[in-house]
């Protein structure tokens, strides 16, 4: 049987973080990986977690199941923080997911258990395992341009033709906030615009919002998937607790139904305890109880969002230390947009063969697509990344 098994396409980001570990250099910045650190190069444990972490032990009295779609308590927590008042709530069907990435795939599966002929279009470019997984469970993906590389902004007219070319049923993807790898999002005139063009294709938006707070700020940042959810007949919403929580080890996710139309909620809530059953069984409980227990504590929930507030302001700070290195050196305000994308990444819009020739005269290690993670960054390493791009030219 093994011996039918074919090689499967290596992980670009765990072959560069390989390369990286590799690297002799002690003057080397990594930038790939997706994950957030601080100025010491650490993702910290966030206070409100540890405090959460030892009540949780102080308290829990068993690890018996919860339920197939988590504890409730969870998803209320959770629809609260990112949808607020836009939705009632027995409009929503919700289920634990391990991570947001759970919550993409059982979205997908529930696409095509509803519909097998529809397509998901996905921004171009997008989180890569957005197209890896909709390949693996048959679904055909369909590229709408986004980022516009001689702007460094969205390419919103390009989007919008292209979303005109969906047919009705099919399922259009979208970035809560904080695009990835862009980090260049649209804003509220640009949402309100994709709304009135779904509503008028009667295509179904599926928003993945993996870094609410990352942004502008927490309510901010959920500003349009709000908007979406609240002005569309169905929609389905993948979040995640891995960035805004710091636990991303802990596999945090929730997935979202959303019907306005009768009781669908209580047939969509059975269908996503369905499909939990069939992938997981039961979905991991202690991500998701720390989450709540911060969530539902007024002490902690301020905590917590002050320190993430702390998070996003830091990333900001050395978004604009780097467009202004970028533009001193060069004399040049082209890089401009780097202090006006959002989230942890930026994508530079160069080639991968400057990619690769920073990688090699200055251990500069970031995707080929020339995403950098500027939670990467501190402020030694801002001007060493802003002189290996003018050197190689981009």
């Amino acid at each position: 049987m093994f011996e039918n098994l074919k090689p499967q396409p290596a992980d670009k980001i765990l072959a560069l973080m390989q390369m990286y570990r590799d690297d002799p250099r002690e003057q080397k910045v990594d930038l790939g990986v997706g994950v957030y650190k601080n100025a010491e190069g650490v993702t910290p444990v966030m206070r409100a977690v540890k405090v959460a972490e030892q009540r949780i032990i102080d308290e829990q009295a068993t690890k018996a199941y919860t339920g197939l779609a988590g504890d409730p308590a969870y998803a209320d927590a959770m629809i609260d923080l990112i949808l607020g008042n836009a939705v009632e709530r027995d409009k929503i069907a919700a289920a634990a997911t391990p991570g947001g990435t759970g919550a993409v795939r059982q979205a997908f599966e529930l696409i095509k258990m509803a519909n097998p002929g529809a397509r998901v279009f996905v921004s171009d470019p997008t989180w890569p395992n957005h197209v890896s997984i909709l390949k693996y469970v048959g679904i055909e993906a369909v590229v709408y341009r986004y980022f516009d590389a001689s702007t460094g902004a969205v390419n919103f007219d390009g989007m919008l033709e292209d979303l005109k070319g969906a047919k009705e049923g099919d399922v259009v993807l979208l970035h809560g906030c904080c695009h990835n790898p862009t980090g260049a999002n649209l804003n509220s005139t640009q949402w309100q615009a994709v709304v009135e063009l779904l509503n008028e294709r009667g295509l179904i938006p599926m928003v993945d919002i993996a870094y609410q707070g990352f942004g502008d700020g927490l309510e901010e940042d959920a500003a349009g998937v709000r908007l979406v959810a609240s002005s569309v007949p169905e929609c389905l919403i993948a979040a995640s607790c891995s960035k805004n929580f710091g636990i991303y080890r802990e596999r945090t996710g929730l997935l979202m139904a959303i019907s306005q139309q009768g009781d669908a909620e209580g047939l969509n809530q059975k269908t996503l305890a369905y499909l939990n059953r069939q992938n997981y069984s039961f979905p991991p409980d202690h991500g998701a109880r720390v989450v709540t227990t911060i969530l539902n504590d007024p002490e902690l929930r301020a905590d917590w969002k002050q320190e993430l507030e702390e998070t996003r302001l830091g990333m900001l700070a050395l978004r604009q230390q780097l467009a202004d290195e970028l533009q001193r050196l060069s004399g040049s305000d082209r890089f401009g947009f780097i202090a006006e994308h959002r989230g942890m990444f930026s994508l530079l819009g160069t080639t991968p063969e400057l990619v690769e020739k920073m990688r090699v005269d200055a251990g500069i290690y970031m995707v080929g697509d020339s995403r950098l993670n500027i939670a990467g960054l501190n402020a030694q390493s801002v001007p060493v990344l802003a002189k290996a791009i003018i050197d190689a030219g981009v």
